[in-house]
């Protein structure tokens, strides 16, 4: 919400020494989000004044049209002579009253003007448009022209009203009064301490049989429906300047006098209005929900196919607008440059389900001033007041009659109260505020306060958000200062450091991160389309996703199942702006429903909540193990003096998690699977030990081409991803640190042929059983393939280190301990020893 300070002062009588900064400084100590504070006309100095047109010369033999004027500006410079210009612009005509800046002056961008010779001719001055002012668009695209009433040399800073100071406030969704200027100026008045004049308090007619016919079939969806007309509005009456400039400065565009009106009661009341052409509306207005693949072309241009549940105003012919979001094409009002201009107008001002807006305007991706507001909380009593101002200027300014006849339906409803202790506010925060004070600061944000010891609070209309009394400390916390609450740490028992679970965690993640991975944390949302483009089935675990009620995107309305998708996101726009050698990992929860949850229930903030509530909370939570994931591409190790470098390989991926592993102290199993994402036969399914029994950890290799293909991910991309948990689960004891000998080693080379489908992990495997505990490490270091070993054969030789821990090994018992390792690995997979 932009709100002008010039414009804050006609409801607030703000002393004449406050500037934008401290405006901002106070409502940012009663809650509100004032994000910057913008001076328009900032380094401008006059001359700056109206001139009219009397002499328009066209200029001929240049690539562009260029006109010499003279204008006259009165005794702006000096000699009351007329000025000669020299101006590109079209759209303005001999009499017309035109903004002139004179030479001496200074524009905003410290741009000087000065006299200057340019097409011939010399240039004392130039014409401006709103661009060169800062002032905004005004749709016209070319000079400003004036209305006629404008005397030549008039002071036209002042007159458009350039210099001023605009508040941008982030308003939240529970402060939705604060999107027009009389909550920002009720804000405004309570911090200051100062009386509010309220722009709302007006003579409203009561309404009668006799106004615009409505009829409202749904009083759910529209609540309140007030309908008046006005007659006689003169087609070719333009929006005053005052009016413009206040729409532009609040971020709207000038269009015509009778939309410019509604906007600007919408800016000032936060009641969004919508005008008809009352000639193209055909019977009685109405409000029912949409038929199925019913449609509407929307003023935007658009030809849009309603949902059952969109809230749609009707005629006659069908629907004429989207409710609460935007107007239908047949109805608009017609622009004063138009051949037969609007003259009379059906205004609406209506109150609608906040929810139902929200989703119409999601549904049609269809965000609108009005949308923005009834989805934040509109107060539903202003609608007859917002009809009535807009009525009041419509007659002021475009010449027009109010017609007698007021329309208005409203649903019975009753006013929200809420009980509260009064020492409620106080148990909340911690401080000892008073009765007094609780009453004072309720009753300065609407409420009617009742009672001593019990408090009877009635909620004003304009805040929806005020449920609870919860809300209500929170206002009495918030107007009494944030910073006033105490500040008290709790104090931690001593002795306790991490638990083994949070050290597990944090080594897993130093690991990665010394092993050349860096970590990159992503949002934990997906949707169907990165499900689909990993390859999962339909019944696949992971496509059984939480909802999301109010997700930030459409596109990702679910929480992660898997942290694949996140991390390949990362590595994708990564490697599309020029990194493509990556290795990145993400340590985080994902969200794996049963089905077996139960719903939420609502905890306490007053208190400390039951063991019972707490436990009902858990069982409303999805099982959310915490994974960790490595994604790779590129190459693995760089190329350069010290030798060629190498891809990036599924060896890599599994690699990562025998590195998780080692941290734990759990021997990984490693085996071939198939299962998506992972390329069939790249794929390893990873396996630990819990209680005995082998456990599936995860999947690591190489990418499907298909995957990578969809994803747009650098070829022979590699993943892996574990579940943290399940090594939790696997391990045995504390961690055992590494024995240290002081003796040398001795080093075995064995080479063993074996069967092309047996795992080169079981042949380990035997060969450190069969070794014994001399075996301090055992390495792969070449596999062969070729006719010398025969068809369907292939080479494993190992790197065999042993060592004792109280004395130097004898050749004679290094080869036994070699000797038995292959004995072993023979009788368990077949191997035979080469060369034997």
């Amino acid at each position: 919400m932009r709100v002008p300070l010039s414009w804050l002062r006609e409801y607030v009588d703000l002393p004449v020494t406050e500037s934008g900064r401290d405006v901002q400084a106070k409502l940012v100590s009663v809650g509100l989000e004032v994000e910057t504070v913008e001076r328009t006309g900032a380094g401008l100095k006059g001359p700056l004044v109206v001139g009219q047109v009397l002499t328009i010369e066209e200029l001929e033999g240049f690539k562009k049209p260029i006109r010499f004027c003279t204008v006259d500006v009165g005794t702006a410079n000096g000699t009351g002579e007329p000025q000669e210009i020299v101006c590109g612009a079209r759209n303005f005509s001999v009499g017309d009253k035109v903004v002139v800046v004179l030479p001496g002056a200074v524009l905003p961008g410290d741009f000087a003007i000065a006299a200057r010779k340019t097409y011939g001719k010399t240039s004392h001055g130039m014409i401006c448009s709103t661009d060169e002012l800062g002032m905004g668009d005004d749709g016209t695209h070319g000079i400003i022209v004036l209305p006629p009433e404008y005397e030549p040399g008039t002071d036209a800073i002042e007159l458009l009203e350039l210099v001023d100071e605009v508040l941008d406030i982030a308003v939240t969704p529970d402060r939705g009064y604060c999107l027009s200027m009389r909550g920002v100026a009720r804000e405004t008045a309570i911090a200051y301490g100062l009386p509010l004049r309220d722009p709302a308090l007006l003579d409203v007619p009561a309404p009668n049989a006799y106004g615009y016919p409505v009829k409202v079939s749904d009083p759910i969806g529209c609540g309140t429906f007030t309908a008046r007309t006005v007659t006689g509005l003169q087609p070719e009456a333009r929006s005053p300047i005052w009016m413009q400039r206040r729409l532009q400065k609040a971020g709207m565009r000038p269009v015509s006098l009778a939309v410019d009106v509604t906007n600007y009661v919408m800016l000032e009341l936060g009641q969004p209005l919508h005008a008809y052409d009352r000639s193209r509306v055909q019977g009685p207005i109405g409000v029912r929900r949409a038929e199925q693949g019913e449609k509407l072309t929307t003023l935007d241009g658009v030809k849009r196919v309603l949902d059952a549940q969109d809230l749609v105003i009707t005629d006659d012919r069908g629907p004429i607008g989207l409710a609460g979001v935007m107007g239908g094409a047949d109805t608009e009002i017609a622009d004063h440059a138009e051949e037969a201009g609007t003259t009379e107008v059906v205004i609406e001002a209506a109150h609608f389900d906040a929810i139902a807006i929200a989703r119409t305007a999601r549904r049609h991706k269809l965000s609108s001033e009005a949308s923005k507001r009834f989805e934040r909380g509109v107060d539903p009593q202003a609608a007859s007041a917002a009809a009535q101002r807009t009525v009041d200027l419509l007659v002021l300014l475009a010449g027009g009659t109010a017609e007698a006849g007021v329309t208005e339906i409203t649903a019975p409803s009753a006013p929200h109260t809420i009980a509260m202790p009064a020492d409620h506010p106080d148990r909340v925060a911690g401080v000892a505020y008073g009765r007094e004070t609780v009453v004072r600061r309720l009753q300065q944000v609407g409420c009617d306060v009742y009672g001593q010891d019990e408090l009877i609070v009635t909620v004003p209309s304009w805040r929806p958000d005020l449920a609870e009394p919860n809300d209500l400390a929170e206002e009495v916390i918030r107007l009494e200062g944030y910073e006033n609450l105490p500040s008290t740490l709790p104090t931690p028992p001593s002795g306790r450091g991490l638990t083994d679970r949070q050290r597990l965690h944090r080594r897993v993640g130093r690991a990665l991160a010394g092993a050349g991975y860096v970590e990159a944390l992503s949002y934990p949302f997906i949707g169907d389309a990165v499900l689909d483009q990993l390859g999962l089935e339909k019944d696949d675990a992971r496509r059984r996703t939480v909802t999301l009620v109010n997700p930030l995107s459409d596109e990702e309305p679910a929480l992660r199942t898997t942290l694949l998708p996140g991390l390949l996101g990362a590595l994708r726009r990564n490697d599309g702006r020029g990194s493509h050698d990556l290795a990145l990992f993400e340590t985080g929860l994902v969200f794996r429903p049963t089905g077996e949850e139960t719903k939420a229930v609502r905890l306490p903030v007053d208190r400390r909540p039951t063991d019972e509530e707490i436990a009902g909370l858990d069982a409303a939570l999805p099982r959310q193990p915490r994974r960790a994931a490595v994604v790779l591409a590129g190459a693995r190790e760089q190329a350069g003096w010290w030798g060629k470098g190498r891809p990036a390989t599924w060896a890599d991926s599994v690699e990562a998690a025998r590195t998780i592993a080692r941290e734990a102290g759990v021997e990984l199993t490693v085996r071939a699977d198939r299962h998506a994402p992972w390329h069939p036969g790249r794929c390893a399914a990873l396996y630990v030990t819990v209680d005995g029994e082998e456990t599936l950890f995860g999947h690591a290799g190489e990418l499907h081409p298909r995957v990578v293909k969809e994803l747009h991910l650098p070829e022979r991309t590699c993943a892996m991803e574990v579940e943290l948990d399940v090594l939790e689960r696997a391990v045995d004891g504390a961690l055992q640190a590494p024995r240290i000998s002081t003796f040398p080693v001795a080093t075995q080379d064995v080479a063993l042929v074996v069967d092309a489908g047996v795992p080169a992990d079981e042949v380990e495997k035997a060969l450190r059983e069969g070794a014994g505990d001399l075996l301090e490490s055992l390495r792969l270091f070449d596999v062969f393939t070729g006719e010398q070993i025969g068809e369907g054969k292939k080479s494993l030789a190992y790197a065999l280190r042993f060592r004792a821990a109280d004395r130097t090994l004898t050749v004679d018992e290094a080869s036994a301990a070699r000797d038995s390792a292959v004995a072993l690995a023979a009788g368990r997979t077949g191997a035979v020893l080469r060369g034997a």
